[in-house]
């Protein structure tokens, strides 16, 4: 393989994270939930700290199934803020519980799927970064998203977190042109 991104680090976690799922496009829409909450959870930490616990935040949330967590009240609040094995704050559990709400309107209303891949017309956006440094951290897409989704309730869904989403959910196709993976995810589009 060639030069891979350039945020990818030396850990082996990270480089399956990189060359299998990274870009490729999801179109489930309860994997689209457990990937919102994940980039939530990440707010203010490393990407790597929450993909070396996602196995733990899977068991923890019932596999983010959205009608199971939207029932959530206090006892399972109070499990997950004494789980070590994912990251305990009070605001990202309940933003999780909220968010579960949400999804389950949306999921009625329209699919949560076709809700967000309409932002980008159902494909991703094949866009062209010869490096790093030309990857925006969030874009007009990710901001509209990031204020619909706030007047529907969602927290811990700002742009930022968004655009973050859209690339790891293959919305966009954001692998440098140089890595081998931007022509395998483009090709996916």
């Amino acid at each position: 393989m060639g030069e891979r991104c350039g945020w990818v680090g030396q850990d082996q976690i990270y480089i399956d994270y990189h060359d299998e799922e990274w870009g490729v496009p999801e179109y489930d829409g309860r994997a689209l939930y457990e990937k919102l909450m994940l980039d939530g959870f990440q707010a203010g930490l490393s990407w790597i700290t929450i993909l070396k616990k996602r196995e733990n935040f899977r068991a923890a949330f019932e596999g983010f199934e959205p009608a199971r967590i939207a029932e959530w009240g206090e006892a399972e609040i109070a499990r997950c803020l004494a789980d070590p094995g994912i990251v305990r704050h009070r605001g990202k559990i309940e933003a999780a519980i909220g968010n579960a709400r949400g999804w389950l309107e949306i999921e009625a209303r329209e699919g949560f799927s076709t809700y967000l891949w309409n932002y980008v017309d159902g494909s991703p956006v094949q866009n062209r970064w010869a490096s790093l440094a030309e990857v925006p951290a969030k874009t007009p897409v990710s901001e509209a998203i990031s204020k619909d989704l706030k007047k529907q309730g969602f927290r811990f869904v700002g742009p930022t977190i968004v655009y973050a989403f859209m690339q790891a959910v293959g919305m966009v196709n954001d692998h440098v042109v140089g890595c081998p993976r931007h022509a395998d995810c483009a090709a996916l589009g």
